[in-house]
């Protein structure tokens, strides 16, 4: 049988561990689910949740969507306080995409500087004093937190166009649930009963006059070869509606109708854009496809766009340095839940300051996405730092620095042991002209490498099961 064993084979990692205390005890919220693997082979346990994510299709992409077996665990009351910090930031955001669009309060206050908006890769001109006054930009909200050497969760990224992960992190609550030995699973909140409510919520309120009626909605996909295919038709298959492909959307007249499956064609009221593309002009300046079928219908209200164009904007890396600035601007409230620390390289002294002690900074391209050219100094080798470096001092404007975090770490299945693997966590905001709402729990995203940071999925990371306990 395989022993619980806090495996480090490398020396002890860096960083906090979520499940054990400083004295080696496991932590109070985890002494049951640790107890209960004492006694369980461990790579049988891991198999058999693959098998069940395999079974029900719960792909990316190609490739398999790997899931620890072991939970992890948030106590109720530290979820209560992460919760309020989630929605309050969201809030605020939605408040900064309306002003950036608009007359830039923000700017003329001298809290954010212009070239934080005008040199996003998100922002798009053709919206500057067009977007939709009474509709919510942000309906969807999907935040990277990671907790601190301290234990303090702060957030690291904020994805605001179209975020991913609740169909796999509900995927994940079944199959761990599943495989988990009796006497191992704590009392927690129902994980799909939060998100497919708040999700239907979120969309029926984006529908011009907001969604009295029963507002035809359909999300749009690139189809089954999408990376994330399994959870458009896992969200259009609990919200009762169709997942549409972009031939099976056209303009008539001022409106947008949708061919559905079964052959009728429906007037449009709400389109979940979930797609590859996202921008309104290509590389040479022209009208994209998907600006010339919705832009139009979307600014003049006769559908509703969710996440709206444009949102691009405040999950902009350099974006991010200023949202504890914009709860503070926008609401009047002193920020719940903190920010790591971003820098803007553009700014001489910062740029000495990041090129001086490379080693102690992560560099992220303002436009990145998935972990994509993300260089964590620390742990890379030298020729891909003095790359980045170089690429930093060439283009700065491109580029944003944060103090390296000592990403927290859980005990993770590796090789039929435990051992400890960096995480982090990414919960989902959704939220409607009356209010925000944090689903309890989310989707854990781990790093199957030892010491490795990135654990994006399209980095070749994994995923955990998180409870909140009740």
């Amino acid at each position: 049988m395989g022993a619980v064993v806090a495996e480090q084979p490398h020396g002890p990692l860096e960083g906090y561990d979520e499940a054990y205390a400083d004295d080696g005890a496991p932590r109070a919220e985890y002494e049951r689910v640790l107890g209960a693997l004492g006694e369980t082979d461990l790579g049988a346990l891991r198999r058999r949740v693959w098998a069940r994510m395999a079974a029900i299709g719960a792909t990316f992409g190609s490739q398999p969507f790997g899931v620890d077996p072991v939970p992890r665990i948030l106590a109720a009351d530290e979820w209560s306080a992460l919760a309020a910090g989630l929605t309050q930031r969201v809030r605020a955001l939605n408040a900064f995409v309306r002003d950036a669009y608009g007359e830039r309060r923000i700017v003329a206050a001298g809290v954010m500087p212009a070239h934080a908006i005008e040199q996003a890769d998100g922002y798009e001109p053709d919206l500057r004093g067009r977007l939709p006054a009474d509709a919510v930009p942000i309906p969807v909200a999907g935040l990277d937190i990671v907790r601190d050497s301290d234990g303090t969760l702060r957030v690291l990224e904020d994805n605001l166009r179209m975020p991913s992960g609740y169909a796999y992190a509900v995927a994940a609550r079944e199959a761990v649930l599943e495989a988990l030995p009796d006497g191992a699973a704590e009392p927690r909140h129902d994980l799909v009963a939060g998100v497919a409510p708040a999700l239907a919520r979120a969309l029926r309120d984006a529908a011009p006059g907001g969604g009295s009626d029963a507002p035809c909605i359909v999300l749009l996909s690139d189809g089954a070869g999408g990376a994330t295919w399994y959870e458009h038709e896992t969200a259009a298959r609990w919200l009762g509606i169709a997942a549409v492909t972009p031939r099976q959307l056209r303009r008539r007249g001022p409106d947008v109708v949708a061919t559905l499956p079964d052959g009728r064609e429906r007037r449009v009221d709400v389109v979940y854009r979930r797609l590859d593309e996202e921008r309104l002009r290509d590389e040479r300046g022209r009208p994209t496809w998907l600006a010339e079928l919705l832009l139009e219908p979307w600014l003049t209200g006769r559908i509703g766009v969710v996440n709206a164009f444009g949102t691009g904007v405040a999950d902009d890396k350099l974006a991010h340095a200023f949202v504890e600035a914009m709860v503070r601007f926008y609401l009047h409230e002193e920020p719940l839940l903190r920010s790591v620390p971003t820098l803007d390289p553009s700014d001489p002294a910062v740029r000495r300051r990041v090129l001086a002690d490379p080693r102690a900074h992560v560099v992220k391209p303002r436009s990145g996405e998935g972990g994509r050219g993300v260089v964590v100094c620390a742990h890379a080798d030298a020729a891909d730092v003095e790359a980045a470096m170089a690429s930093l001092e060439r283009e700065p404007e491109c580029w944003v620095a944060q103090e390296t975090v000592a990403l927290s770490h859980h005990p993770t299945v590796v090789d039929g042991r435990l051992a400890p693997r960096h995480i982090d966590l990414r919960p989902f905001v959704f939220c409607t002209r009356t209010g925000a709402t944090a689903v309890p729990g989310g989707l854990t995203r781990v790093a199957w490498e030892a010491g490795a940071l990135v654990v994006n999925s399209s980095q070749a990371g994994g995923a955990k099961d998180t409870w909140v306990l009740r």
